[in-house]
């Protein structure tokens, strides 16, 4: 996959508990310049907005641990929307899904994902769970209406695997996150059915990919 086709696949990414706004313009920059998405943190939206009009911008809710209020939730995406975010990365309750309370998790999703007019991908942190809890997290994510299912939060131990991606794909859109810092990495996930990629490297993935077809 050549530098141009891949670039759009791309959420270029920064998160983290010491993100300054120096650090969310030298991302957009990146961004702009190679032609990627970026994730960003909810307080950066309007920052991001006004700096890099033209950039698709995504924010997380309910991040790192998804273990959030439903309503807080709720609000946080309707709060990055009204701010500018084009799409959201919502984390799963991982803790209710392994306590098999699958009715409460799909329903807390649903509440967000209907209140915005926006794509919503929820991160089920795949690190954490079994084969079986993966399905039923994706099967709930599917049941919500959610736009795709995204591996990881990159604040766990373990990321994105091609088995996990496989695994995800037969029930939704994947976007794999996690871990992924190559060109050949992209290529393996997106190989095995991922449709994005978020990743803080960004920019090498594409530096490492060929420039024509």
């Amino acid at each position: 996959m050549n530098r141009s086709d891949l670039a759009p696949l791309i959420d270029h990414t920064v998160l983290g508990p010491a993100i300054t706004p120096d650090d969310v313009r030298m991302t957009l920059d990146e961004a702009r310049q190679y032609g990627m998405n970026a994730c960003l943190p909810p307080y950066a939206l309007e920052l991001a907005v006004e700096y890099a009009p033209e950039v698709t911008l995504m924010t997380v809710v309910g991040f790192p641990h998804g273990h959030h209020d439903p309503a807080v939730k709720r609000d946080e995406g309707v709060t990055a929307w009204r701010a500018g975010a084009d799409e959201l990365d919502v984390v799963l309750n991982v803790g209710r899904l392994k306590a098999g309370e699958d009715d409460a998790v799909r329903d807390e999703l649903a509440e967000l994902i209907a209140a915005v007019p926006i794509p919503v991908k929820v991160i089920i942190e795949t690190a954490l769970l079994t084969d079986a809890e993966k399905r039923r997290a994706c099967e709930a994510a599917a049941a919500a209406d959610a736009a795709m299912v995204k591996t990881s939060t990159g604040f766990a131990d373990g990321g994105a695997t091609v088995d996990d991606v496989a695994l995800m794909s037969e029930s939704l859109p994947v976007k794999a996150s996690g871990g992924i810092g190559s060109y050949d990495e992209a290529v393996a996930m997106l190989e095995a059915g991922a449709d994005r990629i978020g990743a803080s490297s960004g920019v090498a993935i594409l530096e490492g990919a060929p420039t024509q077809a």
